[in-house]
């Protein structure tokens, strides 16, 4: 599984670059959903409420799913280490200044501050 995810995004990537440009990514999932939304779901998980530590628990596995085919495409850790729960609270106060933008958005922004990725 992970070698066809593997050469599924060597394929993607290799595409033009022109041809990347002029179509917009999709993002999929909870990384589309609001930083609020994540904001108030973390602050039900740590106030261990059940409904908000599902969707917390969602939140996390996106991220890793992120993390993971990033760090498979490109051959390196792109948390350089930081785990997962590190991440996710780093992505919260990012969030906390950000309100308005996605999940998808904070969560590159901590990728970014933590690789080479541009």
């Amino acid at each position: 599984m992970h070698k066809i995810l593997f050469l599924l995004t060597i394929i993607l990537l290799s595409q033009p670059v022109a041809i990347r440009a002029q179509e917009s990514p999709q993002v999929l999932g909870y990384g589309v959903k609001g930083c609020d939304h994540y904001n108030h779901s973390y602050n039900g998980w740590q106030e261990g409420q059940g409904d908000h530590i599902a969707e917390y628990i969602h939140y996390r596995d996106w991220l890793t799913g992120l993390v993971t085919g990033l760090s498979l495409a490109t051959g390196t850790d792109v948390l350089k280490g930081v785990d997962v729960k590190g991440a996710m609270r780093r992505i919260q106060l990012y969030c906390d200044e950000h309100p308005t933008d996605d999940f998808f958005t904070a969560s590159m922004d901590l990728i970014r501050l933590l690789s080479n990725l541009k």
